[in-house]
């Protein structure tokens, strides 16, 4: 099953990783590898059919309104990219396990590593775009952590952060490119875009789309002008640079271009942009690496002119060319992946990477220096290693692939670029390992490091030298499969072979050997390259002091816009909202000759009549004497109540019951909030603003009531019937409401009760130790205290409790089919249990229900969210999307058939939720207006 190749790293290698971080540094990276070794097996056996042409598909629904399900692909292309991510994630647990020192976190990195490896395998099978830009953003998210692991560099939490603004940003431009490519073709799924191709690229929104996608590629692969975020990025751990950097991250822009080439090439347009920046990124990088002095710099720039040489060959489209990018994605994985750990041991034994500082490596680290050697050999394409084979087919296409003006500049430019190449290569070879003795370094005596910290890059180079020597048996059958899945058809015949005879893109080859190795000497003389800065060459035109200005630029357009719009004043804010409300709702009404339809009116009774003037001065009177506080919260309960009515008298008595009890609950909560204020507010605001507020409150007031005339004297198609229809046969119940709140629209009740539970947790982390002081008596002089409780009081809650409880009970199991449910029922014990701090005192009331000051009722909100959460994720087990209820009539003996519908679980969430956030709402701020003793010590957070 595809899907848990992408589910044992996300969920078990990053949960169980971080929990025996902290326990076991050794089985921590022994569980890693295990998890990433059985994704890898899963994997591998479904390599046979897929080798024999065959296309894995597995599918579940998700969200399929929006056309978002899980839907994964496995052909030759998502197969070399998956066992890419999975096989050097396997090497790159084993050289951390030696790399990370004792102070460094081990479940952090672990955990960060397992969930950013699901994330590449879930871009790679995706065959639905809306699950794959999941998977693509929380690429960049897990890559943020990775980069900025070591927390406390300034360096390292800088290039976090912009690699997760550039790739992030580059994310939501292919979202957007995604969801007009999924409406021009009527699906989100890739498989079923390839036969519309014609009809696809004919659309005028084809080319916003594609422009979109390639921004997002583009960023993710570090391509000109967006390829300054990789090489800061260097900041990360060596383990991270050689997994993401190499491998896996940088690649997901190649993947997708890769993926998407069947759809998107053909227009020209496709074609044109991609070749463009994939032949300005790879001479670019290739010249600007030669002088990066930072070993990892020089490699970070070398990972960008590789992109870009792929990059090149993909929008080049020949198949040929398929056959090229897919060989030299493998090539490039296995030599620089190699380099970058053999950089992280030079830093490891010397503290330094300064190319500048190094030398003289060779007599002291001789084997490491070997394995450098032959990696670096094949970056720069040497004979006999598999560097050398796929840029000759690189060279190869760059001549034949082209014509007119670009068929001898192409070509002079790759050949410009192979020159650069070679050079950094040379550079890196000699600047490290030989030119003179060891210089003044942290660690003057570094030695070879562990086999285990070698052994990852020794795997590595063997496959550089036995690819490059036996091609078509190693990496040969594997790069068939890929390429023809890139190319969206069959392959001409061709020959991964070491000999072509003497040639034009051998002579090519043969100009960069030498002209490189030129270039390197001459810039070498005197040790000049190590005292030119390619910094001072572009001033505040590269690429990181341009994103550093357009971010400064931006925060400080903010604060002077912020400075002129948040000032403090909350009476500004609500007149801005309330205005701007006003202003863009009525300018399309205005003129438009809208007004009372023609609905025949119901007559209006003398007790309706008689409410409404009820409502009306209780309104009037709110707006008159809301400086009295506690005189404003009970007319604001009023209201409530009058609500309450309206909902009884329009056959509504779920809500009636839903408002009635929130009001209760609401009104306490406001009382115990406002007894932490003094009783009345004063008069602060002038008699001309108060006159321009009711103004503006009269003109809110009355547009909304006359948008609410006019959509109420017209008749319109209500969508209750569906409702209606659908809820006891689908829904299992026959109160339409309930169903509504616990299936049809169980995703809203799930992010509401959510809401809940965060606002509760809100206000423990908010009031937590803070304490009031305020006077023994109110200002009439009567004691202020609630030392003794009444005793008719106490009585009635006693009596009340056991009844509300019984109660609630019953409103609970009715619910699915008649009014009640879940939330009304947690609101009646909710209020039950309040009465009980009034009867009681909070300290009495919490220590019989063991509240251990509001903590268990933490526990009971996770609860409740945890049992409404696994209510929706149990539909999976059954293939059903998330929060589908089940229902049945099992017949029980003596009691006969029951109804019973697992919609009661997610019912059972949602009021555990409502007691346990109200419970800790109430905990919460009865604790901060608790009297202590007077020997007591005031918190240092009092409010005075």
């Amino acid at each position: 099953m595809l899907l848990l190749i992408v589910l044992l790293p996300l969920l078990l290698g990053t949960l169980s990783t971080l929990w025996l971080g902290t326990r076991s540094r050794t089985l921590t990276a022994v569980v890693a590898g295990l998890v990433t070794l059985a994704s890898l097996a899963l994997l591998v056996s479904h390599a046979p059919a897929v080798m024999a042409g065959e296309v894995v598909m597995n599918r579940w629904q998700w969200v399929p309104e929006i056309g978002l399900d899980l839907v994964f692909k496995l052909d030759g292309l998502s197969l070399m990219f998956a066992g890419l991510i999975l096989f050097i994630g396997l090497l790159i647990v084993i050289y951390a396990h030696w790399y990370l020192s004792a102070k460094d976190s081990v479940a952090k990195f672990f955990s960060e590593m397992m969930l950013f490896m699901a994330a590449m395998l879930g871009i790679v099978l995706s065959d639905n775009l809306l699950l794959l830009i999941v998977f693509w953003e929380l690429t960049s998210l897990s890559s943020f952590l990775l980069v900025g692991y070591w927390s406390h560099r300034s360096d390292a939490r800088a290039g976090a952060r912009q690699a997760l603004a550039v790739t992030g940003g580059g994310g939501l431009a292919m979202l957007g490119g995604f969801v007009l490519l999924g409406q021009i073709a009527g699906t989100y799924e890739i498989s079923a875009m390839l036969g519309q191709v014609a009809r696809i690229q004919a659309d005028p929104m084809f080319l916003p789309a594609l422009l979109l996608i390639l921004l997002g590629c583009f960023t993710k692969s570090a391509q000109f002008p967006f390829h300054f975020w990789l090489p800061d990025a260097m900041a990360a751990p060596t383990p991270v640079s050689a997994y993401l950097h190499s491998a896996t991250m940088v690649k997901a822009g190649v993947f997708l271009l890769m993926r998407l080439y069947p759809i998107l090439a053909g227009s020209g347009w496709f074609e044109g942009i991609v070749v463009t920046a994939g032949l300005v990124t790879m001479v670019f990088a290739a010249f600007v690496a030669i002088f990066k002095h930072d070993l990892k710099g020089l490699l970070a720039y070398s990972t960008v002119s590789h992109l870009g040489l792929i990059t090149f060959l993909v929008g080049l489209g020949s198949p040929l060319a398929a056959v090229a990018a897919v060989f030299h994605v493998l090539n490039h994985a296995t030599f620089k992946a190699s380099l970058f750990m053999i950089a992280g041991i030079v830093d490891h034994e010397t503290h330094s990477r300064d190319m500048r500082q190094l030398g003289g490596l060779y007599r002291l680290m001789p084997w490491t220096a070997t394995l450098s050697m032959v990696a670096a050999a094949s970056m720069a394409g040497v004979p006999l290693t598999n560097g050398f084979l796929s840029k000759e087919m690189f060279l190869t296409e760059a001549v034949v692939g082209t014509s007119g003006l670009w068929g001898w500049l192409v070509p002079v430019l790759v050949t410009l670029g192979s020159i650069c190449s070679v050079a950094y290569s040379v550079r890196l070879v000699h600047d490290t390992w030989f030119n003179g003795p060891v210089g003044d370094v942290p660690n003057p005596h570094p030695h070879e490091p562990p086999l285990g910290m070698k052994l990852p890059s020794m795997l590595l180079v063997a496959m550089c030298i036995v690819v490059g020597l036996l091609p078509a048996l190693t990496f040969g059958p594997l790069v068939h499969v890929a390429a023809g899945a890139l190319a969206g058809k069959a392959l001409p015949e061709y020959h991964l072979a070491i000999w072509h005879g003497f040639n034009l893109p051998l002579l090519m080859s043969a100009v960069a050997l030498a002209g490189g190795a030129a270039l390197y000497l001459w810039l070498a003389r005197g040790k000049w390259l190590h005292r030119i800065s390619s910094e001072a060459w572009f001033g505040r035109a590269t690429g990181r002091r341009m994103f550093e200005g357009s971010i400064d630029s931006l925060f400080g357009f903010s604060g002077r816009l912020s400075g002129v719009l948040e000032n403090g004043a909350l009476q500004r804010y609500v007149a801005w909202l309330l205005g701007a409300a006003i202003v863009f709702g009525a300018g399309p009404l205005l003129g438009s000759g809208i007004g009372a339809g023609t609905r025949e009116l119901l007559p209006a009774s003398p007790l309706a009549a008689a409410i409404w003037l009820l409502l009306l001065a209780t309104c009037v009177a709110l707006a008159f004497t809301h400086h009295q506080r506690f005189q404003a919260v009970v007319l604001v309960g009023l209201v409530g109540l009058v609500t309450s009515l309206a909902f009884v008298s329009l056959s509504a008595p779920d809500l009636a019951l839903t408002q009635l009890s929130v009001e209760v609950v609401s009104t306490v909560l406001l009382l115990m909030g406002l007894a932490l204020l003094p009783q009345h507010s004063p008069r602060e605001s002038s008699t001309a603003r108060r006159t321009g507020h009711a103004a503006l409150a009269l003109a809110g007031g009355g547009a909304i009531a006359w948008v609410a005339w006019v959509l109420l004297t017209r008749d319109h198609d209500s969508i209750s019937w569906y409702f209606l229809e659908k809820s006891l046969p689908v829904g299992g119940g026959s109160n339409v409401v309930n169903v509504i709140l616990v299936d049809f629209r169980g995703y809203d009740t799930f992010g509401e009760i959510t809401v809940l539970g965060i606002a509760a947790v809100g206000v423990l982390a908010l009031m937590d130790g803070l304490r009031t002081r305020r006077a023994q008596t109110d200002p009439q002089g009567r004691a202020w205290t609630f030392a003794r409780q009444p005793l008719l009081l106490r009585v009635a809650a006693a009596v009340v409790l056991p009844l509300a409880l019984v109660f609630t009970l019953y409103i609970f199991m009715r619910g699915h089919n008649m009014p009640g449910g879940g939330f009304i029922a947690g609101l009646i014990t909710a209020v039950a249990l309040v009465l009980q701090f009034m009867s009681q005192g909070q300290g009495r009331a919490e220590a019989l229900l063991r509240a251990h000051a509001g903590r268990r009722f933490v526990r009971w909100v996770g609860a409740g969210l945890g049992i409404a959460g696994l209510t929706g994720v149990g539909a999976f087990f059954w293939g059903r999307p998330f929060l589908t209820s089940a229902h049945g009539h099992p017949h029980v003996p003596v009691l006969g058939d029951l109804p019973l519908a697992s919609a009661a679980l997610f019912d059972l969430g949602v009021y555990l939720t409502v007691v346990g956030a109200t419970l800790l709402t109430i905990s919460v701020l009865g604790t901060v207006s608790r009297e202590v003793d007077a020997s007591s010590v005031p918190s240092s957070r009092s409010l005075t």
